[in-house]
């Protein structure tokens, strides 16, 4: 059934794939400078001391794998008749944000390597709502546990 506790879970994975296309995920700023380094969903920015923008670069697989994410997460909530399938996407789906989270991580490193860097900027709310839906993936998985194990017991008893 769709009014499952998982259901719920789900659905706010995808909330926070949206937010994470929608607000910035890491910003980094350059104290000798002035500059500002801005990492989005969609673009990596360099902007000035008065908030022009010097260079950027696309990062468009970022917002693809968040976007597929939050498709998969939508697409697994409506899957409540096969447990199993469920299971699995939330799984796949949990490998998918791993993989965002280290992108996300490895873009920052590199770019606080290329610019020597005192320190290694600040994490904005887009990074951890990919976190947040990580645990709301998790959250799903254990309820969707829970279902299996009471089909499991009811088909027992009969």
């Amino acid at each position: 059934m769709i009014q499952r506790l998982q259901s719920i879970f789900l659905f706010l994975v995808a909330v926070a794939m949206g937010l994470t296309l929608g607000l910035d995920l890491w910003v980094q700023e350059v104290a000798d400078s002035g500059e500002i380094w801005k990492l989005n969903a969609l673009f990596m920015n360099q902007l000035d001391a008065s908030g022009e923008v010097l260079q950027s670069s696309s990062n468009w697989y970022v917002a693809a794998l968040a976007s597929f994410v939050g498709l998969m997460a939508i697409i697994s909530i409506f899957q409540y008749r096969n447990l199993g399938r469920q299971m699995m996407l939330n799984m796949v789906n949990s490998l998918l944000m791993v993989a965002l989270v280290a992108i996300v991580f490895l873009t920052t490193s590199g770019v606080n390597s290329e610019i020597s860097a005192a320190d290694n900027g600040t994490y904005e709310i887009g990074f951890w709502a990919i976190l947040a839906a990580m645990v709301c993936n998790m959250l799903a998985n254990r309820f969707i546990r829970k279902d299996v194990a009471l089909l499991k017991s009811v088909d027992r008893i009969r």
